[in-house]
């Protein structure tokens, strides 16, 4: 689990700073809201909306290769985006590194669930906090570095996540350990595909994910218009990430003792009054509500993805693929609306649209089934709480 942790902190560590160029590649090349919520677009829609296909290319043939592929893409292609001459450049280039990113995804979800056994919420928590620890650290270590030497610091800081990639090639044969024996499988194959249960699922993702994005793309640029510095909005969203990281760590136990679902209620409940807390007062109590934002929502996403394995017992790669890919993605995709409101209206009126996503994908939320199975693709299953 340590390996595949790992691998997920290198894939998103290049993920994560995409967000943090952004205010960078705004100032290079001029541009618009809209154009800079493009480049999230351009990632997104390469690393969230091709990743099902990922998923049932794991789920029908295997594909241990992806894992160090996915991750040496993603921190190349990031690296060469960082110091790329022209717009539509960069814009390519991320979309190459998000393919990595997609490649990485439900295979690591895969094996993770194999090694979680009897705890399934908190197995999957400590998988995600390697990816959300990377992410949050995308900003941390790459906007002093773009500070210090330029846009060239971007692609220094993708060394350790090509490092990663050399680390998990050498780890494959170890992992095939960790897959099940054939009597474990076929138990995990039992289980009935819940596909309406998986389909609400993935609109309250695709809420979950307007916010995320929206503030993964506007909260530097928001402090900025605000009269702070490019440092300055790094922080913030470095604050937004770090505690999304925390958040793993506590909602994934919580989860497990009173239940998947209510756990998922209550935290997308706080999101809406959070944001507008962050947006309207500011200071200290702004960043704090913020911090309390990356606690309940990137929190989530182990319990999310622990819901879509269950709904789809008898497909772990796809569920895995539709939970971090395809919600996400669509989610994605209207955040870049928020872009053109921000520029048609104004910044402000889009960080309360924001806010409201996550109000209509709690409501869904109430309306998710008990899963028919809570079978865990490992040959010695146990439930996790469901309520």
């Amino acid at each position: 689990m340590a390996t595949l942790s790992g691998g997920h902190m290198a894939v998103d560590f290049a993920s994560g700073s995409v967000p943090a160029l952004l205010p960078f590649f705004t100032l290079k090349f001029d541009l618009s809201y809209t154009a800079t919520a493009v480049l999230m677009l351009a990632v997104l829609v390469s690393s969230s909306l091709v990743q099902p296909f990922f998923g049932l290319w794991s789920d029908r043939r295997g594909a241990m290769w992806l894992l160090p592929g996915g991750v040496a893409l993603a921190g190349l292609a990031t690296g060469l985006a960082a110091s790329a001459p022209t717009y539509p450049l960069v814009a390519g280039l991320v979309f190459v590194a998000g393919i990595g990113i997609a490649a990485y995804h439900p295979e690591g979800a895969k094996f993770a669930a194999f090694a979680s056994g009897r705890k399934r919420a908190s197995g999957m928590s400590y998988f995600n906090i390697g990816g959300n620890t990377g992410y949050a650290l995308g900003p941390i270590v790459v906007t002093p570095l773009v500070l210090w030497l330029g846009l060239g610091g971007g692609t220094l800081a993708m060394v350790p996540v090509l490092v990663m990639a050399t680390v998990l090639l050498r780890s494959l044969s170890a992992l095939r350990g960790v897959a099940p024996a054939a009597g474990g499988a076929r138990r995990a194959a039992d289980g009935r595909d819940d596909v309406r249960a998986m389909t609400l699922l993935t609109i309250v993702i695709a809420f979950r994910s307007v916010a995320w994005f929206g503030l993964l793309t506007f909260v530097p640029l928001w402090v900025v218009a605000n009269g702070g510095t490019e440092g300055e909005g790094g922080r913030e969203l470095s604050l937004m990430l770090v505690s999304g990281a925390i958040g793993t760590l506590v909602l994934g136990p919580v989860a497990d003792r009173v239940g998947l679902r209510r756990t998922l209620v209550v935290t997308q409940a706080a999101l809406p009054f959070l944001i507008v807390v962050f947006v309207a007062v500011g200071g200290a109590v702004g960043t704090f509500a913020l911090m309390l934002v990356g606690l309940s929502c990137v929190g989530t996403f182990g319990v999310t993805m622990v819901l879509s394995q269950l709904y789809l017992p008898r497909h772990v790669g796809m569920a895995s693929g539709l939970s971090i890919g395809l919600a996400m993605g669509l989610g994605g995709i209207a955040a870049v609306l928020l872009g053109v409101v921000a520029d048609i209206i104004d910044l402000e009126t889009a960080l309360y649209l924001a806010a409201a996503a996550p109000a209509i994908g709690c409501v869904f939320s109430i309306f998710l089934p008990r899963p028919h199975t809570v079978g865990a693709p490992h040959a010695e299953p146990a439930a996790p709480a469901i309520v």
